[in-house]
Protein backbone atom coordinates (compact mmCIF):
# COMPACT_ATOMS: atom_id res chain seq x y z
CA UNK A 1 0.00 0.00 0.00
CA UNK A 2 1.18 3.52 -0.93
CA UNK A 3 0.88 6.32 1.82
CA UNK A 4 0.43 10.04 1.31
CA UNK A 5 3.44 10.71 3.81
CA UNK A 6 6.27 8.58 4.89
CA UNK A 7 5.65 9.75 8.54
CA UNK A 8 4.93 13.38 10.39
CA UNK A 9 9.13 14.79 9.12
CA UNK A 10 7.99 13.61 5.69
CA UNK A 11 4.61 15.67 6.03
CA UNK A 12 6.04 18.71 7.41
CA UNK A 13 8.67 19.08 4.75
CA UNK A 14 5.58 19.31 2.44
CA UNK A 15 3.50 21.38 4.33
CA UNK A 16 6.18 23.31 4.45
CA UNK A 17 6.61 23.81 0.96
CA UNK A 18 2.63 25.56 1.17
CA UNK A 19 3.86 28.02 3.48
CA UNK A 20 7.30 29.10 1.91
CA UNK A 21 5.85 32.67 1.39
CA UNK A 22 6.30 33.22 5.54
CA UNK A 23 9.84 32.35 5.30
CA UNK A 24 12.51 34.68 6.66
CA UNK A 25 9.84 36.85 8.61
CA UNK A 26 10.92 38.00 12.22
CA UNK A 27 7.16 38.17 12.29
CA UNK A 28 6.01 34.47 12.08
CA UNK A 29 5.73 31.74 14.96
CA UNK A 30 4.96 28.18 14.51
CA UNK A 31 2.91 26.64 17.27
CA UNK A 32 2.57 22.52 17.64
CA UNK A 33 -0.12 20.71 19.00
CA UNK A 34 1.75 17.95 21.03
CA UNK A 35 2.32 15.69 20.67
CA UNK A 36 2.08 13.90 17.06
CA UNK A 37 1.78 18.07 15.86
CA UNK A 38 5.53 18.90 17.54
CA UNK A 39 7.73 16.79 14.41
CA UNK A 40 5.49 18.49 11.87
CA UNK A 41 5.53 21.42 13.12
CA UNK A 42 9.86 21.41 13.95
CA UNK A 43 10.29 21.02 10.13
CA UNK A 44 8.19 24.22 9.47
CA UNK A 45 9.84 26.17 11.92
CA UNK A 46 13.14 24.79 10.55
CA UNK A 47 12.24 25.38 6.73
CA UNK A 48 10.71 28.77 7.85
CA UNK A 49 13.31 29.87 10.02
CA UNK A 50 11.01 30.74 12.38
CA UNK A 51 11.10 30.06 16.19
CA UNK A 52 9.00 26.65 17.63
CA UNK A 53 7.16 26.51 20.90
CA UNK A 54 3.96 24.32 21.63
CA UNK A 55 0.21 25.26 22.37
CA UNK A 56 -1.18 22.71 24.83
CA UNK A 57 -4.52 21.23 24.33
CA UNK A 58 -6.33 18.05 25.20
CA UNK A 59 -9.22 16.88 23.38
CA UNK A 60 -12.18 15.18 25.12
CA UNK A 61 -13.18 11.68 24.53
CA UNK A 62 -16.19 10.37 24.82
CA UNK A 63 -16.34 7.62 27.44
CA UNK A 64 -16.01 4.13 25.62
CA UNK A 65 -14.88 5.66 22.54
CA UNK A 66 -12.12 7.76 23.31
CA UNK A 67 -10.90 8.33 19.52
CA UNK A 68 -14.36 10.28 19.12
CA UNK A 69 -13.82 14.11 20.31
CA UNK A 70 -16.67 15.12 21.68
CA UNK A 71 -14.81 18.57 22.32
CA UNK A 72 -11.15 19.81 23.59
CA UNK A 73 -9.67 22.15 26.50
CA UNK A 74 -6.86 24.61 26.65
CA UNK A 75 -5.12 26.49 29.30
CA UNK A 76 -7.26 28.35 32.08
CA UNK A 77 -11.43 28.03 31.21
CA UNK A 78 -10.73 27.64 27.66
CA UNK A 79 -13.05 24.77 26.81
CA UNK A 80 -15.35 23.69 23.31
CA UNK A 81 -17.84 21.06 23.29
CA UNK A 82 -18.78 19.51 20.04
CA UNK A 83 -23.24 19.52 21.74
CA UNK A 84 -24.00 17.70 18.33
CA UNK A 85 -21.49 14.31 19.18
CA UNK A 86 -22.84 14.69 22.93
CA UNK A 87 -25.88 14.36 22.31
CA UNK A 88 -25.41 11.96 19.52
CA UNK A 89 -23.39 9.68 22.37
CA UNK A 90 -25.65 10.25 25.01
CA UNK A 91 -23.00 11.63 27.49
CA UNK A 92 -24.31 13.02 30.69
CA UNK A 93 -22.74 15.79 32.45
CA UNK A 94 -21.22 14.23 35.35
CA UNK A 95 -19.26 12.34 32.70
CA UNK A 96 -18.34 15.26 30.31
CA UNK A 97 -17.13 17.22 34.21
CA UNK A 98 -14.95 13.67 34.79
CA UNK A 99 -12.82 13.55 31.39
CA UNK A 100 -12.37 17.13 31.74
CA UNK A 101 -11.28 16.79 35.08
CA UNK A 102 -8.73 14.50 33.92
CA UNK A 103 -7.80 16.14 31.20
CA UNK A 104 -7.03 19.36 32.49
CA UNK A 105 -4.32 17.56 34.76
CA UNK A 106 -2.57 15.80 32.05
CA UNK A 107 -2.56 19.25 30.31
CA UNK A 108 -0.92 20.81 33.18
CA UNK A 109 1.66 18.16 33.20
CA UNK A 110 2.39 18.42 29.83
CA UNK A 111 2.98 21.99 30.15
CA UNK A 112 5.37 21.94 33.13
CA UNK A 113 7.23 18.99 30.73
CA UNK A 114 7.51 20.54 27.41
CA UNK A 115 8.23 24.22 28.69
CA UNK A 116 10.05 24.01 32.31
CA UNK A 117 10.44 27.14 33.75
CA UNK A 118 10.86 28.70 30.29
CA UNK A 119 7.61 31.20 29.33
CA UNK A 120 5.39 30.70 26.38
CA UNK A 121 6.58 32.41 23.65
CA UNK A 122 4.53 35.82 23.35
CA UNK A 123 1.84 35.44 20.18
CA UNK A 124 0.45 39.00 20.26
CA UNK A 125 1.03 40.70 17.29
CA UNK A 126 2.77 38.04 15.73
CA UNK A 127 1.52 35.40 12.73
CA UNK A 128 1.22 32.47 14.57
CA UNK A 129 1.54 29.56 12.17
CA UNK A 130 -0.35 26.26 14.32
CA UNK A 131 0.60 22.91 13.29
CA UNK A 132 -0.79 19.49 13.55
CA UNK A 133 -0.13 15.88 11.94
CA UNK A 134 -3.57 16.44 10.71
CA UNK A 135 -7.10 17.14 11.83
CA UNK A 136 -10.30 14.68 12.12
CA UNK A 137 -12.98 16.97 14.13
CA UNK A 138 -10.81 19.67 14.51
CA UNK A 139 -11.69 19.64 18.13
CA UNK A 140 -8.50 20.71 19.48
CA UNK A 141 -7.34 23.02 16.40
CA UNK A 142 -10.39 25.28 17.61
CA UNK A 143 -9.30 25.15 21.21
CA UNK A 144 -5.83 26.28 20.27
CA UNK A 145 -7.14 29.23 17.81
CA UNK A 146 -9.15 30.02 20.60
CA UNK A 147 -6.48 30.57 22.78
CA UNK A 148 -4.39 32.38 20.13
CA UNK A 149 -7.22 34.66 19.70
CA UNK A 150 -7.25 35.55 23.61
CA UNK A 151 -2.99 35.85 23.52
CA UNK A 152 -3.84 38.94 20.84
CA UNK A 153 -2.55 37.08 17.73
CA UNK A 154 -2.52 39.43 14.52
CA UNK A 155 -2.70 36.60 12.03
CA UNK A 156 -3.49 32.80 12.67
CA UNK A 157 -2.71 30.60 10.23
CA UNK A 158 -3.90 27.19 10.81
CA UNK A 159 -1.67 23.88 8.83
CA UNK A 160 -1.95 20.61 8.41
CA UNK A 161 -0.82 17.74 6.17
CA UNK A 162 -4.59 16.17 6.39
CA UNK A 163 -7.96 16.65 7.05
CA UNK A 164 -11.59 15.83 5.48
CA UNK A 165 -13.41 18.93 3.72
CA UNK A 166 -15.97 19.66 6.43
CA UNK A 167 -13.32 19.91 8.81
CA UNK A 168 -11.47 22.35 6.88
CA UNK A 169 -14.75 24.05 6.45
CA UNK A 170 -15.39 24.22 10.07
CA UNK A 171 -12.17 25.70 11.22
CA UNK A 172 -12.12 27.66 8.21
CA UNK A 173 -13.87 30.86 9.80
CA UNK A 174 -12.08 30.29 13.04
CA UNK A 175 -8.71 31.43 11.47
CA UNK A 176 -7.20 33.61 9.23
CA UNK A 177 -6.24 30.76 6.86
CA UNK A 178 -5.98 27.65 6.59
CA UNK A 179 -3.49 25.10 4.70
CA UNK A 180 -4.00 21.69 4.28
CA UNK A 181 -2.25 20.09 2.11
CA UNK A 182 -4.39 17.23 1.33
CA UNK A 183 -8.12 17.13 0.94
CA UNK A 184 -8.89 13.21 0.37
CA UNK A 185 -12.44 12.30 -0.85
CA UNK A 186 -12.21 9.06 1.68
CA UNK A 187 -11.46 9.77 5.69
CA UNK A 188 -11.57 7.15 8.05
CA UNK A 189 -8.60 8.67 10.45
CA UNK A 190 -5.34 10.91 10.22
CA UNK A 191 -3.23 7.79 10.40
CA UNK A 192 -4.72 6.24 7.34
CA UNK A 193 -2.29 9.03 5.33
CA UNK A 194 1.04 7.72 6.57
CA UNK A 195 2.90 5.05 6.29
CA UNK A 196 4.24 5.63 10.06
CA UNK A 197 2.12 6.90 12.51
CA UNK A 198 3.69 5.51 15.67
CA UNK A 199 2.50 7.58 18.95
CA UNK A 200 5.40 10.62 19.26
CA UNK A 201 6.94 10.74 22.68
CA UNK A 202 6.87 12.94 25.80
CA UNK A 203 10.93 12.74 25.14
CA UNK A 204 10.65 13.12 21.08
CA UNK A 205 8.56 16.30 21.80
CA UNK A 206 11.11 17.94 24.57
CA UNK A 207 14.58 17.24 22.04
CA UNK A 208 12.80 18.41 19.06
CA UNK A 209 11.67 21.86 20.65
CA UNK A 210 15.49 21.91 22.27
CA UNK A 211 16.78 21.17 19.41
CA UNK A 212 14.86 24.39 17.09
CA UNK A 213 16.53 26.15 19.85
CA UNK A 214 20.25 25.66 19.20
CA UNK A 215 19.42 24.78 15.30
CA UNK A 216 20.31 27.29 12.50
CA UNK A 217 17.41 27.77 10.19
CA UNK A 218 17.26 26.25 6.69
Amino acid sequence: MEFLYDDRAHAGRVLAGRLARYAGRDDVIVLGLPRGGVPVAYEVARALGAPLDVVVVRKLGVPNYPELAMGAVGRGDTVYLDRRIVAEAGVPQHEIDRVLTAERAELQRREALYRGSRPALDVEGRTVIVVDDGMATGATMRVAVQLLRKGNAARIVVAVPVAPGETVARVGPLADEVICAYVPRVFQGVGQFYGDFAQTADAQVTELLARSRVEPAE
